[in-house]
């Protein structure tokens, strides 16, 4: 977590005057007799001092900084023919307004057939339906939605069940293929690409399409005809679509043993511009990119020179990262603080080239999960993801990433925020929470702490993570001028925060996360201020309701759990307009 968010603020006389103030105050609150006849004062307890700067934000983020990526191996693995899930779609709208990027490993092994039927080039393997199943899916209860004119399906139990054994065997092939780093090429046909396009459309997700960047000509300069077709086909069909080009560009020579370096690419990407250019439905559209992996030392070298080489074009400059790979077994891993930190260290590492060659672009996370290669199984789709996950939006807020991409709204793998029965996990939870109550405005935050041995600097600076920003204005039950704080308590102890300064005396909504069940942080339910999760029916939320907390009480955050603190009646300047 970035020091200027962290650290108390003592230059301020002002700050000063309202801590002795709060200090003196709850001295008199908190003291009581305890055994021997002697008194202690709270002074002797662990207690969070927490203001917040409600004059000006630090930072203003795109209204899309929580958005959702697909991988194409959802093709594959065949659940791209139910996106038309009517709860799918209804779990989607729930995150909207957001980006939905189209793209991953398989990015670069992708290539557009303009077919309506792709029974011809399914190419070998068991088939677990009837021989004319696409059209089963098609036919199987489409519904109209009257507000929108999406097409939406309650496809049959039995089709589920064959698609989930289907599923899960060509689970073991992608994961072997990701673990080998040697790919089979994936079709998009038009009719696939219908169905992208109306789940993105029916669920309010403005689409971002990756174009293969491994096909290539034998001069090694990239080959446009697949791109083109995908292009004149989605502009005769006017899809509102944004691009870009390949995935994990500097690590191409292990994964096609084919080498594109950074002034290649940048080329390959002026190219794509005047491409879209030539087609004059996206004359005007946006294109994101260059997609590098985790900013090591090749990724970071590859970065400086794309942007140094013309890659100005893009519109937004993107990367990717993960925490931890296959090797961790242990929930305990997820809770290390060194390593939530090792995002902010490669935050710098990005921006520090980003603002030397290109100030003006604005940077997007993309591609981000708790883990590599799909995920843990019974680790990463569990309550344990949701500190990695909420720590990466906290982190990226605070250095001004404008979009986090997360990998997967759903798919293979353990990533993802919805399971293959359509049942939202965790992280889903945690993300609807940050939509609906969190806005893109991030203001700064100031903590001093008070304990039995002081020890500056040791008290948040690691296991508790607090985060402000203003409330989003897209939330009705709030009005303009409201303050959301979220905080991570990675400690095996409640803590204690008392809220100082501007924020005294006001009254606070609470929405505390803790895991549902018996399976503590392994668990895949939640429980928000005590009451389990679920979805009432497939186009209906629970209702997220807060506990409210009086004017001037202590919140006390339970042990390794999460919480989101609305501020109301506030009216911080910052947030009003």
């Amino acid at each position: 977590m970035p020091r200027q968010f962290l650290c108390p603020v003592f230059g301020s006389s002002l700050w000063l005057a309202l801590i002795l103030q709060s200090l003196i105050s709850s001295a008199v609150t908190y003291r009581k007799p305890v055994s021997g006849g002697k008194r202690h004062s709270f002074l002797e307890r662990t207690l969070i001092l927490l203001d917040v700067n409600t004059r000006s934000p630090v930072k203003v983020l795109n209204d899309n900084f929580l958005s959702l990526q697909l991988d194409p191996s959802i093709i594959k693995d065949g659940w791209l023919d139910f996106l038309s899930s009517k709860r799918l779609v209804t779990l989607a709208r729930g995150l909207s307004p957001a980006y939905l990027r189209f793209g991953g490993k398989r990015t670069d092994f992708l290539q557009f057939h303009n077919l309506k039927n792709l029974a011809k080039f399914r190419g070998p393997g068991p088939d677990y339906y009837l021989k004319n199943y696409e059209d089963d899916i098609v036919r199987s209860d489409f519904a109209l939605d009257k507000q929108k004119g999406c097409k939406l399906a309650s496809h049959p139990d039995m089709m589920l069940e064959l698609q989930r054994e289907k599923a899960a065997q060509m689970q073991q092939v992608l994961l072997k293929e990701q673990l080998s780093n040697i790919y089979s090429d994936v079709t998009l046909t038009a009719r696939s690409l219908d169905k992208l396009y109306n789940f993105a459309d029916c669920a309010g997700l403005h689409l971002i399409l990756g174009l293969n960047a491994l096909h290539r000509n034998p001069d090694n300069s990239w080959n446009t005809s697949s791109a083109l077709s995908l292009l004149k086909y989605s502009a005769g069909k006017k899809y509102n679509i944004s691009w870009e080009l390949g995935n994990e560009p500097n690590s191409y020579r292990t994964m096609a043993a084919l080498s594109v370096n950074s002034s290649r690419l940048a080329q390959d990407y002026s190219l794509l511009r005047t491409l879209l250019q030539s087609v004059r439905f996206y004359s005007r559209a946006n294109l994101y990119g260059p997609n590098i992996g985790r900013p090591q030392k090749n990724a970071i070298m590859f970065l400086d020179g794309f942007m140094k080489n013309g890659g100005s074009v893009v519109d937004a400059v993107t990367w990717q990262h993960y925490y931890i790979d296959r090797r961790v077994t242990k929930v305990e891993d997820f809770l290390k603080t060194r390593l939530l930190d090792t995002l902010s260290e490669q935050i710098t590492k990005v921006l520090k080239i980003v603002q030397t060659r290109a100030p003006e672009k604005r940077v997007w996370l993309g591609g981000v999960g708790p883990a590599w290669a799909g995920g843990t199984n019974n680790l990463s789709d569990t309550f344990a993801a949701g500190f990695l996950w909420l720590n990466t939006l906290g982190i990226a807020a605070a250095h001004g990433i404008d979009v986090v991409l997360r990998h997967s709204f759903f798919d293979y793998g353990y990533n993802h925020l919805v399971d293959q029965h359509f049942n939202p996990l965790p992280d889903y939870w945690l993300s609807l929470l940050f939509k609906r109550l969190v806005g893109p405005r991030v203001l700064a935050v100031h903590v001093a702490g008070l304990q039995r041995k002081p020890r500056p600097g040791r008290v948040i600076r690691d296991k508790l993570r607090i985060y402000a920003h203003c409330t989003s204005f897209h939330n009705h039950d709030y009005v303009k001028g409201s303050i959301t704080i979220y905080i991570i308590n990675l400690h095996r102890s409640r803590k204690k925060i008392k809220l100082a300064g501007t924020l005294r005396n006001k009254t606070v909504h609470q929405y505390l996360l803790q895991p549902f069940g018996t399976n503590g942080l392994h668990s895949m339910s939640v429980q928000l201020n005590g009451e389990p999760l679920h979805m009432v029916d497939n186009e209906t939320f629970p209702e997220l309701k807060p506990r409210t907390l009086r004017a001037g009480r202590t919140i006390a955050m339970p042990p390794v759990s999460i919480g989101f603190y609305v501020i109301k009646n506030i009216n911080a300047y910052a947030c009003r307009r």
